[in-house]
Order: structure tokens, then sequence, then C-alpha cells
């Protein structure tokens, strides 16, 4: 009982010694310009317009004009007084200097870039043994390299500013691997790992990195991989998470970023796996940092029970295939 009060005394003073070190200032985007990308549907656009309820000046990015053109317009009624809205139609994951140019015709119109988002992504749910080899490039090409082709051609202003934020859209199928999502999955760890090595690059900047985890949230995107033949497997496992609102998980990700913490997550299991999964990630908050140093091993127990449950899914959808099948004479 003394060496847990002790250790607990010791971690509250190392809290208190810690906690302004690794809190980041809070930032403000009023007639500040926030791009992000893949802004003309789902997150992103519930993303653009709480950026423009909070007085920044918007650009969109996105490849459909249409859509591009139907989401300014309704930005357009959340704007302040004297903000503007820009969107652009942009291959984000094709060649960087067609990305770069878009992004300084934005600047051009807004001003230099102080937030970005990456948010462009999007998903193909299959085994591993039904997946296309191209599936697992496209994966990398719409979720990390797009990412990677805006940052580029965004992160010079940031860097002459001296301030800034940027925000890598992931996925908690980006944290933990998932049945039917071997190829998504694998895009989205990629991030994670470049997040952690970019923050390190850019904290002497006072420009810091947020990577986001959102569940399964209700957007145009998640209905239409539903319709694409999503296995039942990975149905049902991420039905225990639960589905969110477009317009929370933007808020909570906007907030985030604002704040300077480098993981964004929604919900309890969001904060269990940001917990588990902390790793050698940044540290932007005391609390934060004490409760991984209590609870990652109860956590990690907690955890295997989930994964056992996931693998008792996998294994009855797999027995009642195989029922299904028609026995041989």
């Amino acid at each position: 009982m003394l060496l847990i009060v002790t250790v607990s005394l010791i971690l509250f003073i190392i809290a208190l010694f810690l906690s302004k070190r690794l809190s980041p200032k809070y930032v403000k985007i009023d007639g500040k310009h926030v791009v992000i990308t893949g802004g003309s549907s789902g997150i992103g656009k519930s993303l653009a317009i709480q950026a423009a309820q909070l007085g920044a000046n918007v650009s969109i990015l996105a490849r459909d004009k249409v859509k591009l053109e139907t989401a300014k317009t309704e930005i357009q009624g959340y704007l302040q007084s004297g903000r503007k809205v820009h969107c652009e139609s942009c291959d984000l994951s094709g060649d960087f200097e067609n990305v770069r140019t878009v992004i300084q015709e934005a600047e051009s119109r807004l001003g230099p870039v102080f937030m970005l988002v990456n948010s462009a992504g999007s998903s193909v749910s299959r085994s591993f043994v039904d997946l296309k080899a191209s599936d697992f490039k496209n994966m990398m090409e719409m979720n990390y390299y797009s990412a990677i082709n805006a940052t580029k051609a965004a992160i010079p202003s940031m860097v002459e500013q001296q301030c800034g934020r940027i925000v890598f859209l992931s996925s908690q199928a980006g944290q933990i691997g998932l049945f039917g999502f071997s190829a998504y999955s694998g895009a989205k760890f990629a991030l994670r790992g470049m997040a952690e090595a970019l923050q390190m690059e850019m904290t002497p900047h006072n420009i810091r990195v947020t990577v986001s985890f959102p569940p399964d949230t209700d957007t145009p995107g998640f209905h239409s991989e539903l319709k694409s033949g999503k296995p039942k497997e990975t149905i049902m496992i991420s039905e225990t998470a639960g589905l969110f609102k477009a317009e929370d998980v933007a808020k909570t990700i906007l907030s985030d970023s604002l704040k300077g913490k480098f993981l964004s997550y929604v919900g309890l299991d969001g904060w269990m796996l940001a917990t588990m999964t902390s790793g050698m990630s940044a540290a932007t908050s005391a609390l934060e940092v004490v409760t991984q140093f209590f609870l990652l091993g109860l956590l990690r127990v907690i955890g295997l029970f989930y994964l056992s449950s996931f693998d008792r899914i996998v294994l009855q959808c797999k027995k009642e295939r195989d029922a299904e099948k028609p026995k041989s004479s």
C-alpha cells in the first residue's frame, strides 16, 4: 500500500512539472485560412462548416466538381461576415505539382494556409484473398499519398509563419487490424508513423500535428461501403463500437487540433484504443501520460477479451457459410 501511495505521489509531482511543458498553446482560427481535403462531404464537410462558424476562411478540395459547388453553397451559409470559402477540384493522389498549384491558388485567394485537414480518403472492405493486388495500391494512394501531397504543398507557408496545425484522419482501423480491412488498415497505419516523425520535425516551428482515429461515422462513404459487399464479419465487429454523427466527430477533431493534441479519438472505445496504442507518440497532456502509466496493463487484458469476441464472430460466420455450401454426394 505504501508503495502504491509513493508511486502515485511521484507521478502527481511529475504531472505537475510536465503539465506546462506538455500542453501546447490553444489557437484560434478566426480570420485564418483552413484547407480541408475531402471537404465536399462527410466529416470533411462538417469540419469545413464548423471552421466557418469559428470565423475561418475555408478552402475545400475534392475530385467531384458538382459536390464541391454544392458544399461551397452550404458552407457559405455559415461564414462570418467578411469571410470567404473557396473550392477547387483536384486529384490529391495524383501529380504533386498539380496539388501544389491548387494549394497556391487557394493561398492567393485566402492567404497562407494556417490549418490543413487531410480528410480525403476512401475504403475497401473485403477479405485479403478477395482483394485485388491493385486494391492495396489504391488504398495507399487515396489515404496516404493524398495526405503526403497536400501536406508537402501546404507546409512551407506554416514554416514561414512559424505556426500552424496539420490534421491527418486515420481510423480506428488504423489502430487495430480488423477482418476485411487488410488494405485499408495498412494505409491508415502508415499515416500514424509518418505523423509521429513529422511532429518531431515540426515542433521547433511551433506547428502541431494531430492524428484522428474516427469510429464508424454516418457519412455517404460509410453507406457506400456497406453497399459494396462489406463482409458480414466486418459489419458485426464494427457494430460493437456504434455509429457516430459526422458533425460530432468533426467537432472533436477540430477542438483537439486547436488544442494541439497529437492523438484525437471519439467515444469510450476510442479512448481505450488511443491509450493502448499511445506508444512513443508525442505527449501533449500530463493527465494522459499518468492515465497511460496506470491503465496500459489493464486495458491490454480488456483488449484481449475484445479480440476473443471478434475471433468468435469470424469463426461463427465461417461456420454459417460452410453450412450453406451444397454437400457433395
